[in-house]
């Protein structure tokens, strides 16, 4: 049975891994080096931000195992009406996908941003057409696409 419970920041090496894991994906399927994956500083960064509470990890687990996380942020603007949500980073480990994990993981995420009075959650997918099947997903669970694609200028090394 899968649970989902909020990490702290002695969840922050699972985390990373998982990030870690993420991120080489995401590499390997787009042939690009599109993140620097510095794995200490992953872990002191994500233990930093866990213990700041504004950076929020719902971790799934089957008995103690993480399978997946899901991270929220919350921003605000005018666009969206106020306050919501951001996924920054969310994975479920191969093995677990097609099982419901992922869903079961937003729907944690929807009830968490409803509790804080969040308009909505927003999520850019990794790169298409490589990862279609992560758009897939999000429409197949309720998200829209809003338009546009996700565009980066470095203001500091993250390394």
């Amino acid at each position: 049975m899968i649970n989902i419970e909020p990490a702290t920041p002695a969840d922050a090496e699972t985390i990373s891994q998982m990030v870690k894991a993420l991120l080489e994906e995401i590499m390997s399927a787009s042939g690009a080096a599109h993140f620097p994956v510095d794995y200490a500083a992953t872990v002191a960064r994500s233990r930093d931000f866990l213990h700041s509470g504004g950076y929020v990890v719902l971790l799934a687990r089957e008995e103690n195992a993480a399978v997946g996380f899901i991270a929220l942020t919350e921003t605000r603007s005018l666009y969206a009406g106020g306050a919501f949500g951001i996924i920054p980073e969310f994975y479920v480990s191969p093995e677990w996908r097609s099982r419901k994990v992922g869903a079961l993981l937003l729907d944690a995420a929807r009830e968490h941003g409803r509790a804080r009075g969040w308009m909505r959650l927003e999520v850019t997918t990794p790169p298409l057409p490589e990862f279609k099947r992560t758009l897939n997903f999000y429409q197949d669970n309720g998200f829209t696409v809003a338009g546009g694609r996700k565009l980066k200028t470095e203001l500091h090394s993250c390394v």
